[in-house]
């Protein structure tokens, strides 16, 4: 992102999927940033934004329920996924930034995919700031309950099942060296093996409480930008504090308060290099007024520079 904002343009992308989730209501989370205005107050802050479009889904009542290998939904997600790889990365083959609105995370795989893909052709890579409570790093087989939206990340740096590691190509999509996860307080016990196997680094509440929010985030940026072209911010709304964003099947307490989010997300901005972002596992369903999607999209604006001053 650089600081002409008028020759920016977005392209929103919405990807109503909850098939990768136990709790129904994350296909309402499109609808519910639509309600709160993302679009009309990233043109307000000086941006072209281009046509809304989705990615087709189906709803859960029109499939079976099938487990293929430990992978609730498995075939639909991977269409879901390769379907929203191609629309990322048509979107910056047209100069646009890609922000993927969702939607449960499983969407990740798909996004982050095309995004990769589009900088690897031209032999560079991308970092990730991953910011949630969960470290969404299970495969098939260790997975507790088989939602792919707990193994989005896993996928994209190898790990997992062939059919998603290999969206678009074989090659992983992310370094491990480039990615740093932020606000991670809720690990199961064999994904944690596979973490430490990884060598990401991730950044807990205990970091964040220890360190602050200010050390944390100039850490992360060193992470994703070391010989990368840029990072894409892939933000779960459950790694803010319920207090926050209520509006999420994945709570968990003691997360990160607004202003640290806000914090993390002005100083992304601030580095101009952020390629593209996701927000995901937002459900109005769970919500108070849509005030989760407001939030989420206040969030959003920072990460694309709004700022006080």
């Amino acid at each position: 992102m650089n600081e002409n904002r008028q020759s920016q343009s977005i392209q929103i992308i919405g990807v109503p999927v909850d098939l990768g989730a136990s709790r129904r209501g994350t296909d309402g989370g499109v609808s519910a940033v639509r309600i709160a205005g993302l679009g009309e107050k990233l043109k307000k802050l000086g941006y072209q934004v281009k046509e809304e479009m989705d990615v087709a889904v189906p709803s859960k009542e029109s499939r079976p329920i099938e487990t293929h290998g430990n992978m609730r939904f498995r075939s639909e997600i991977l269409q879901v996924c390769r379907d929203l790889s191609v629309v990322t990365r048509d979107a910056l083959l047209n100069g646009d930034v890609p922000m993927v609105v969702g939607g449960d995370h499983s969407l990740a795989i798909g996004s982050i995919s095309g995004i990769s893909d589009y900088y690897q052709q031209k032999g560079q890579d991308i970092g990730l700031v991953w910011f949630d409570a969960h470290a969404d790093m299970n495969i098939p087989g260790i997975s507790p309950s088989g939602n792919i939206h707990g193994m989005p990340l896993s996928h994209l740096l190898g790990y997992g099942d062939k059919d998603f590691t290999g969206i678009l190509s074989e090659n992983p999509k992310i370094k491990p060296e480039n990615v740093a996860l932020v606000g991670v307080r809720d690990i199961d016990e064999k994904e944690r093996e596979l973490i430490k196997q990884s060598g990401v680094k991730v950044y807990s509440m205990r970091d964040i409480d220890e360190l602050g929010m200010s050390r944390v985030a100039d850490e992360v940026i060193d992470i994703v930008t070391k010989n990368t072209v840029g990072f894409h911010v892939s933000f779960d709304v459950d790694g803010c504090d319920p207090d926050v964003i209520p509006g999420s099947g994945t709570l968990v307490q003691g997360g990160v308060t607004y202003r640290e989010a806000h914090l993390l997300l002005e100083k992304c901005a601030e580095t101009g290099k952020m390629t593209s972002m996701d927000l995901v596992e937002l459900n109005p369903f769970l919500d108070k007024g849509n005030i989760s999607a407001e939030r989420a999209v206040t969030l959003v604006l920072s990460a694309f520079g709004k700022s006080v001053m």
